[in-house]
């Protein structure tokens, strides 16, 4: 009797491990600073350009204008004329800075780099050369809950700003 029962406190103790762990993933959600970061400097190693790093100017930035987002949620840029930026919004919880970030970069399709242009009725394709824009060097993001749909409002800031006329991103 002795032995099952150590036998069956282990497994309740890796089990329990094993819960912890999942929840600990889940709890954090991979939405910070360094989450951003590293999302972005995947899809830039991924065309050769050069790593950016979280600047807390920029997050400060970003989270003042996400703040007057919360009301309405309006997919409405700042509109600040020094750095550039991404907006998304969608469904509050399921979300991660690394799916932010892909959905950005799934407008790669719509890039024809030869032509340094989006294709037809896709404008959509400048968030993806603003994730990869050469020149930028640094990114802060910021997100509230939205009170009005209770939906999340995501901003990313960049300095320098990309998405420059008659210019490739990399």
């Amino acid at each position: 009797m002795e032995r099952v029962a150590k036998k069956t406190s282990a497994f309740a103790v890796v089990m329990a491990m094993a819960v912890l762990a999942v929840m600990a993933t889940t709890s954090t959600a991979q939405r910070t600073g360094q989450d951003f970061v590293n999302a972005h400097n995947d899809a830039r190693a991924a065309v050769g350009v050069g790593p950016v790093s979280w600047d807390t100017k920029l997050a400060d930035f970003a989270q003042s204008y996400a703040n007057t987002r919360k009301g309405d949620c309006s997919m409405t840029h700042s509109n600040n004329g020094v750095y550039g930026e991404n907006l998304w919004s969608g469904g509050s919880g399921d979300w991660s800075a690394a799916s932010v970030v892909s959905m950005w970069v799934s407008e790669k399709e719509y890039y024809n780099y030869d032509n340094n242009t989006c294709s037809a009725g896709q404008y959509g394709c400048l968030h993806y050369t603003q994730v990869v824009w050469r020149d930028t060097t640094a990114i802060g993001c910021g997100g509230v809950t939205c009170s009005n749909t209770g939906n999340v409002f995501i901003i990313c800031s960049y300095s320098p700003p990309g998405n420059w006329n008659n210019e490739k991103p990399y």
